[in-house]
């Protein structure tokens, strides 16, 4: 078997962090648990990245590069109408099947808020920006239309959060969402 190179163990340390930190959260995640999902020791580990903190925004910088692929993806060549109700299928269909990344969104926002209020504005800055990355690639597709922008995003933050309290798609809370961002029939978990 042939070894990994050190960005081929960067990027199984990303993986391993992202399903890491989504479960137990940047303050609830050691390395350790970090370093041995990947196999290797921590001061390897600290050999690729400088710290946790390094490592978690990693993952979450790659949660977000995955969502703004899946929502260029499932726009492309498509506007308005055609171009939402593409976005929000493919994202209803990339959470059912990766359910560690609607998790590790979560826990980025739940970071930024703790570190905000324990003055370090690196998180927050981060998470920011990504999410105004997101913001971009999702408002051209919908015509450069803040309001379109503004409702789809969210629904979007509206699923994140009724998945993230377990309400199964059959449930009444989901009856209002536009057909395209229900999950009836999506969520076999």
């Amino acid at each position: 078997m042939a070894r990994m190179s050190a960005e081929e163990r960067r990027e199984s340390v990303i993986r391993a962090a992202t399903t890491e930190f989504a479960r137990g959260g940047y303050h609830g995640t050691s390395t350790e648990a970090i370093a041995r999902r990947v196999g290797v020791s921590q001061p390897y580990l600290f050999r690729l990245f400088p710290g946790k903190k390094a490592i978690f925004l990693a993952a979450a910088q790659r949660c977000v590069e995955e969502s703004i692929h899946t929502f260029e993806e499932a726009a492309e060549g498509l506007e308005g109408e055609e171009a939402q109700h593409a976005m929000a299928n493919a994202y209803t269909r990339v959470i059912a099947e990766r359910p560690e990344r609607l998790m590790m969104q979560m826990q980025m926002y739940v970071a930024v808020a703790a570190a905000e209020q324990e003055g370090d504005h690196e998180f927050g800055e981060s998470v920011r920006a990504g999410w105004m990355r997101l913001w971009d690639t999702v408002h051209v597709p919908l015509g450069a239309d803040v309001k379109e922008t503004t409702t789809f995003l969210a629904y979007g933050m509206l699923i994140n959060c009724l998945l993230g309290m377990g309400f199964p798609p059959e449930h009444r809370v989901w009856e209002g969402l536009y057909p395209s961002a229900k999950l009836t029939g999506r969520l076999e978990a």
